[in-house]
């Protein structure tokens, strides 16, 4: 999905609205009618990025589209804000120097790869966010991550033990992997 500079900060004026409501424990506003494009009401799925101070502060999203693309800003701005376990909920005294950040996600598609070096070789470091999931364990890391985690195996690795697998579960068969790009904007 290709947004307008206009829909980015549409979505970007939503989450922020929906953090403000929910730390003062009110209703968000309905969405201006007018801000709200034909494009941000088709399903989408994001995940918003709370910083403060340029360090991590919240984070949380989706990774299918099942609602529409303003609706699912709205809810995890408010998820990253007070249902991240990492953190304490946000309070009024930070949303000044709160930093949103939005990612738009394309759908994971399914990465067929022929042992670990072959996986190594098929991701696209700063490109591709990457889900991995073997029975019940399931995590993502998405692209920006790569920013920290230049090293393909550190990656991976870093990621295995995010979805509370061992570290090399990504060297052994039965890992199935998946990748999708995002559109971001702050």
């Amino acid at each position: 999905m290709i947004l307008t500079p206009e829909e980015q900060q549409t979505l970007l004026k939503l989450a922020r609205e929906a953090i403000t409501q929910a730390v003062n424990r009110q209703e968000p506003p309905p969405a201006d009618a007018d801000a709200v494009t034909e494009n941000l009401q088709r399903d989408g799925a994001s995940f918003v990025t709370l910083t403060k101070q340029g360090r991590l502060r919240g984070c949380i999203g989706s990774l299918e589209a099942r609602r529409s693309l303003a609706t699912d800003v709205r809810e995890n701005a408010v998820s990253a804000a007070f249902s991240d376990p990492r953190f304490p909920p946000v309070s009024a005294e930070e949303l000044d120097d709160l930093h949103i950040e939005v990612s738009v996600l394309s759908a994971p598609e399914p990465l067929a790869y022929d042992g670990p070096d072959d996986l190594v070789a098929k991701l696209r470091p700063g490109v591709d966010g990457v889900v991995i999931e073997r029975g019940w364990n399931r995590a993502t890391f998405l692209p920006q991550v790569w920013e920290k985690l230049p090293d393909p195996h550190q990656f991976l690795q870093r990621l295995c033990l995010k979805a509370r697998l061992p570290a090399d579960a990504y060297r052994h068969p039965g890992l199935d992997v998946y990748v999708y790009q995002v559109e971001k904007f702050q």
